[in-house]
């Protein structure tokens, strides 16, 4: 699509909003039952997509894409109509007689660009924030994977009329072209690199914009830990998609007491999820493309692998893979891995994590495995990151009661439920005076015999 075309659709979009016509609540919500009737109706076609660009399982598909983004539509449904309405709060003395409240409104038209990794869940579930808000939408999937985006296409293009929600494939001369325009918001998932050109163009027009983006989420491991259990629950978290999450525990850090036990207890649970050889499970995917492929092939050091390390460069497949006395200057640990290789590094003391994460970016996650209360409640407080979980990985995000988003160089911004109405809305606040009384205190000529004891004590 080119400038010109890009333009006619973005004033179509312009036009079809201050019509008025996605405002009404009662609107909002008929659309989210359309999209999630959609969804439901194109499930065999989202799943056999999801499969050719990533080698994702049916059942796989479901539990981290199709399922999610139908939880959230069925959200949405259920409370777009308390979210919308207006909020009152105190009025100040000094502003008697009136009423004050909080009114959602919608930013108007919103350029949605999703990522590759999760590219249904990553696309449909901010664009349902985005329509239970009230806003327009071009949505503009990932290139790298066709087959979803192309299917994405075809689903929103008989949902809705382009002048509403509309979608603009291709790659890089696409987005380029995109983020010259001007939007009322933009959001974006993806990669920081990425994020970064993106909040570039964004400052140009002064548009407001949610990054979603990554970073190197650590997963502690102390020495009271549950480590069959931790060892379970991360090899699921770090493997799941061959590691290609955003928020996939990105390497281990854990005391050095229990390293040894904890790289046998991952070696099992590798073996148990997996199989063996990992590489002939019709349940794990695949790399994305042989650009990603090569570059995660050089992540590995051959010398430090304790498992895995298998790789099949014509199925683009990696076995999921263990590196152990990895130091921090390694190439692993220079870059989000965001694949199926799990970096093993040790702290002789627990006290000594604090000062390693403090001198690194802020990540997209953080995990703890640990039964000591006390350590549990300082690395929530002490540590900063977007948001993470306790003796589990990954599941933070499969919730629409809270928020899901970055901080720091991790992102800006959270959406999900409610968060994501919100990301969605500008809230005004708004006095509403009444005309039956008007305090004079305020005018000029200013009396201050008379009213400067009482407008000190208003606004005391």
């Amino acid at each position: 699509m080119d400038a010109k075309a890009i333009d006619q659709l973005l004033e179509s979009q312009r036009q079809y909003f201050l019509s008025g016509e996605t405002l009404p609540v009662e609107f909002r919500i008929a659309m989210l039952q359309r999209l999630r009737e959609s969804v439901r109706r194109r499930e065999p076609d989202i799943s056999k997509a999801l499969t050719a660009d990533l080698g994702k399982s049916g059942y796989e598909g479901y539990m981290c894409e199709i399922g999610l983004v139908l939880s959230e539509l069925g959200y949405l449904i259920r409370h777009t109509r308390r979210f919308a309405k207006r909020r009152h709060v105190p009025t100040p003395l000094a502003q008697f007689a009136a009423s004050s409240y909080l009114s959602p409104s919608p930013y108007g038209n919103v350029l949605i660009m999703s990522p590759w990794n999760y590219p249904l869940l990553l696309t449909l579930d901010p664009l349902a924030d985005a329509i239970a808000a009230g806003n327009t939408a071009i949505v503009k999937p990932s290139a790298y994977s066709p087959a979803t985006s192309q299917v994405i296409d075809e689903l929103l293009t008989e949902c809705f009329p382009p002048e509403y929600v509309t979608v603009v494939t291709g790659g890089r001369a696409e987005n380029a072209a995109l983020l010259e325009k001007k939007y009322d918001l933009i959001f974006f998932t993806g990669s920081q690199s990425v994020g970064r050109e993106v909040l570039r163009r964004a400052a140009e027009h002064l548009t407001p914009t949610v990054l979603e983006l990554g970073g190197k989420s650590p997963c502690i491991v102390d020495c009271t830990a549950n480590l069959r259990l931790a060892a379970k629950r991360i090899v699921f978290g770090k493997y799941l998609n061959c590691g290609q999450t955003c928020v996939a525990p990105d390497y281990i850090l854990c005391e050095a007491s229990i390293k040894d036990a904890l790289v046998a207890e991952l070696q099992t649970q590798i073996r148990l999820q997996y199989g063996d050889p990992p590489l002939s499970n019709p349940d794990y995917g695949h790399i994305v493309n042989e650009k990603h492929f090569d570059r995660l092939c050089g992540l590995l050091d051959q010398s430090k692998i304790v498992h895995g390390g298998e790789i099949c460069r014509e199925t683009l497949q990696i076995a999921p893979t263990v590196m152990d006395a990895v130091t921090w200057e390694d190439p692993v640990m220079q870059e989000e891995i965001f694949g199926p290789i799990l970096p093993v590094l040790t702290v002789d003391s627990f006290e000594d994590i604090y000062p390693l994460l403090a001198v690194r970016p802020k990540p997209l996650a953080l995990y703890l495995f640990s039964e000591n209360r006390a350590r549990i409640r300082a690395v929530m407080e002490r540590c900063a990151y977007g948001g993470g979980c306790v003796n589990d990985t990954i599941i933070h995000l499969a919730t629409s009661e809270m928020g899901f988003g970055g901080v720091g160089e991790s992102g800006m911004g959270a959406y999900h439920g409610r968060a994501g109405f919100e990301a969605f809305s500008h809230r005004k606040s708004v006095v509403d005076k009444k005309t039956w009384m008007d305090l004079p205190m305020r005018y000029q000529p200013y009396n201050r015999g008379r009213y400067e004891k009482l407008l000190r004590l208003f606004l005391r």
